[in-house]
């Protein structure tokens, strides 16, 4: 025997759609985290960077720029030091807050009396921060040689560490560590020096004077740098050779955090794209400049939690799904712009309120939940309208069948009334047998109507139930009486066994079809000398009353059609039996409305067990 099926089963339409969401909401953050992916994820946010920039400032830092003018006139790059000890000389009366120099002073100058003047002009500084560089090695430090260091107020590290998609400053490392021995960034070493400020940390951020910059441990303390506006000019610059030109521009210096350093581009080898570049790179100093505003200024700009990205992200899902689930035409596409529109809009609100927000992961999470709820509710449309022609075909030829068996019954009720009215000497025995033939044929077209209403009637909901109690026993004893009168025309036994004491409540007509039904059923499908067998018992508070016979049988997948309107299976339309295919549908809405259910058992050429399970009467 195969396995029970019970009534029709919804087609789990909505969970396929929550399926078909996960899979692209995986499908969107594996895709994410591919390098391509961090790379797009870069360039949308130097897009926001152009688009959405920060209120203009008054810039607290200045640089001390060695252009190509000044190397013109110290020389080249061997007057680089002769021209840095000009530059600091000249701005020393101006007492600036701190100078910053973004040049490694690491061995001597081969140019007589150059170093002697560059320790003179250190030693008139306020508060120089002297450069140092991380190794290739990673493990030593190059350091300034002691004649100059003696002076530093602190040592900063420039190692340039660019982003590794497409060589573009967009954060820097807070620290380097060479060893046991850490560095802070010239910058931030700069920033604590020009305010007398010790750091103090913790794994999530550093603290300094009130200002608490966000840099993880976990992520080598990386900072993002806020760089000047476009509308600012970015950071002021004087050039030694212009101090040197008009003496009145030392005056701007006061006060200032000065960073001093190459900017000419034919003695530079540290000129890195900006999220800014218009196609012309920025010195080395110019981005220390920017990193020590980002700072001082506090314009940071910290990473959105990957948890809470993924928690939009599915929202954005959720959202899709709910669209296509609750609508359909036009204003499901209309809809489905809006987590599309969100996707791009987040991260520009998130960027607005100082948060980077990545890119990729919402928008291919919404491009690919629209995409698959959309064609999930392509395919569910298409099925319903052909599932609805199929039903409508199907009850077509339902009408088309039932018209044809009523014409049988019809035109024998002609027939014989016509002979009754057209021969009024006709035997009086005749006379009886046509009498009888017409109220026979007229009570078949009374029931066959009053079945196809009843099927309406059940399906619309519109057939009230009675409420009264009556004994399963009785019940099943008239029904069988009745089924052995057509099963001794087959010489089939019925065989009824012996059934609970149980009483049940609702209509007994409508029950008696239903059981009648079966019992017919199983008589009408099943070879002549065979045996039918009514059996029930009472199981966890339920009556179960089973119609088992030796017929045909039915193959699995048509079990879990029989119960659909005018549906018959294969072996059925073979087997010669006239039927409608609308007993079972009644059957079932019987047993539904009566608070029960029906399980079917059936293998080919062996037979089917149909098992009413109803509520018994407390």
């Amino acid at each position: 025997m195969s396995l029970p099926v019970e009534s029709k089963a919804r087609k789990p339409s909505l969970l396929t759609l929550a399926g078909l969401l996960s899979v692209a909401l995986v499908a969107a953050f594996a895709l994410s985290l591919t390098a391509f992916a961090q790379a797009l994820n870069e360039y949308a946010y130097d897009f926001l960077f152009r688009l959405l920039p920060p209120a203009s400032w008054q810039p607290g830092s200045i640089i001390l720029a060695i252009d190509e003018a000044t190397l013109t006139k110290y020389s080249g790059v061997a007057g680089i030091r002769g021209a840095l000890a000009a530059g600091l000389q000249a701005i020393a009366p101006a007492r600036p807050s701190a100078v910053a120099i973004d040049i490694v002073l690491a061995d001597q100058s081969p140019v007589p009396g150059m170093d002697d003047a560059l320790e003179r002009a250190l030693a008139a500084t306020s508060k120089p921060v002297l450069a140092c560089e991380l190794m290739q090695d990673g493990a030593r430090w190059e350091e300034p040689i002691e004649r100059f260091r003696k002076h530093a107020t602190a040592l900063g590290e420039v190692h340039a560490d660019i982003d590794r998609y497409d060589a573009i400053s967009r954060d820097v490392p807070l620290e380097k560590v060479a060893g046991h021995d850490r560095r802070w960034i010239l910058a931030l070493a700069a920033w604590a020096a020009a305010k007398n400020l010790k750091i103090e940390e913790s794994p999530d951020d550093l603290t300094a004077g009130g200002i608490r910059i966000p840099s993880r441990r976990r992520d080598g303390r990386t900072m993002r740098i806020r760089y000047a506006p476009l509308a600012m000019g970015g950071i002021p610059r004087i050039s030694v050779a212009e101090l040197e030109h008009d003496p009145g521009l030392v005056s701007r210096f006061a006060g200032k955090m000065v960073f001093a350093g190459v900017t000419a581009q034919t003695a530079m080898r540290d000129r890195w794209m900006t999220p800014l570049s218009n196609g012309i790179a920025m010195s080395g100093i110019e981005i220390n400049a920017n990193v020590y505003e980002t700072i001082s200024q506090g314009q940071f700009l910290t990473d959105t939690p990957a948890a809470f990205v993924a928690l939009v992200c599915i929202g954005l899902a959720v959202s899709t799904g709910l669209i296509f689930a609750l609508t359909s035409g036009w204003a499901a596409y209309v809809l489905a712009l809006l987590p599309l529109l969100a996707s791009q809009v987040i991260p520009a609100v998130a960027f607005a309120g100082g948060a980077v927000w990545p890119w990729l992961p919402a928008t291919l999470t919404a491009l690919f939940s629209v995409a698959v709820a959309a064609a999930w509710k392509q395919v569910r449309v298409r099925r319903e309208l052909t599932h609805s022609q199929q039903q409508t075909n199907v009850y077509q030829q339902a009408i088309q069948f039932v018209t044809h068996e009523m014409r049988t019954p019809l035109t024998a009720i002609q027939g014989s009334s016509e002979l009754i009215g057209r021969y009024a000497t006709m035997p009086e025995a005749k006379r009886q047998q046509m009498a009888e033939l017409i109220n026979s044929e007229s009570k078949r077209l009374s029931r066959m109507i009053e079945t196809f209403l009843s099927v309406e009637r059940l399906s619309a909901g519109q057939m009230e139930l009675k409420q009264d109690v009556f004994s399963l026993r009785d019940l099943v004893s008239s029904c069988v009486e009745r089924a052995r009168l057509i099963a001794e025309r087959k010489r089939i036994t019925i065989d009824l066994r012996d059934l609970p004491p149980a009483e049940l409540t609702g209509d007994r007509e409508l029950m008696e079809y239903a059981v009648y039904n079966l019992l017919t059923n199983a008589v009408k499908y099943s070879p002549p000398e065979t045996r039918v067998t009514v059996y029930g018992d009472i199981r966890d508070g339920e009556v179960r009353l089973s119609v088992r016979d030796q017929g045909i049988g039915m193959e699995r997948k048509e079990v879990a059609r029989i119960f659909e309107k005018f549906y018959r299976t294969s072996r059925a339309e073979q087997s010669g039996e006239v039927g409608t295919g609308i007993g079972l549908s009644i059957v079932e809405q019987i047993v539904t409305q009566h608070g029960g259910r029906v399980q079917v058992e059936s293998e080919p050429g062996k037979g089917s067990e149909f098992t009413l399970i109803l509520k018994q009467t407390a």
